[in-house]
């Protein structure tokens, strides 16, 4: 196959719709909109219901949304033992490592399951069960 010989697959290329272009187009006169009426004559906003009240209206409003919120990935335990003995794990290496999908506000760091090796943490918050199983682990915690 060569360069000139490429073409679109068949149905993959759509022509467009050409409104209100007279009457054999099957969408002429009217456009397609029908007879009178207001989405006839022009556009009706977002979630407009004809008057009636709306319904995100009707719904009561419940809470806030803060817009200091702080989110943090989450590390347990278990997933640092991949690390070799006395690693420095910090978040960047955490991310390469694939144990974290993206840094957030930050690394924390939770004491779910075992560790098995003794290891310099850095993270941006530790549970209190996290800095007790790292330090009997024979490894040290710092809060970044």
């Amino acid at each position: 196959m060569k360069l000139n010989e490429l073409k679109p697959s068949a149905g993959s290329r759509k022509v467009r719709n050409r409104v209100g272009r007279g009457t054999s187009s099957g969408n002429g006169k009217t456009s397609g909109r029908g007879q009178k009426g207001q989405k006839a004559r022009g556009k009706v906003r977002l979630g407009f219901e004809g008057g009636q009240m709306p319904l995100y209206r009707r719904i009561p409003k419940r809470g806030f949304t803060n817009i200091n919120r702080k989110e943090y990935a989450v590390v347990n335990l278990d997933s640092l033992n991949i690390f070799d003995e006395g690693a420095e794990v910090t978040p960047e290496v955490l991310l390469k490592a694939g144990v974290i999908k993206k840094v957030l506000s930050g690394v924390k760091v939770l004491g779910n399951g075992e560790l098995s090796k003794g290891l310099t943490v850095k993270a941006n918050k530790f549970s209190e069960s996290a800095v007790k199983a790292i330090e009997a682990a024979g490894g040290k915690t710092e809060v970044i």
